[in-house]
C-alpha cells in the first residue's frame, strides 16, 4: 500500500474517532469501538511515516491529501 494513501487514511480515522469518543464519555460507557479505531489509525500513520523516505512535514499534509484524492478520482 502506498504510504501517502496510509497516512491520509490514517488521518481521517483519527479525526473520525474523536467524536466517537466523547459520545462514549457522554454516555459513561468505555469507548471500546474508538479506541480500535485509533490504534487503528496510530498504526497507520506511524507505518506511512517509516515507510516513506525522509517522512513527512506538517505543511506537505495537504498536498498529500490532493495528491491521493486527485490520484483515485482521475
Amino acid at each position: 500500500m502506498d504510504p501517502d494513501l496510509m497516512l491520509v487514511i490514517g488521518l481521517v480515522l483519527a479525526v473520525l474517532t474523536i467524536p466517537s469518543m466523547l459520545s462514549a464519555y457522554a454516555e459513561s460507557r468505555p469507548p471500546r469501538a474508538a479506541a480500535i479505531v485509533s490504534l487503528i489509525a496510530g498504526v497507520l500513520i506511524a507505518v506511512a511515516l517509516t515507510n516513506k523516505a525522509g517522512g513527512y512535514s506538517i505543511a506537505e499534509i495537504p498536498d498529500v491529501f490532493y495528491r491521493v484524492i486527485g490520484r483515485y478520482l482521475n
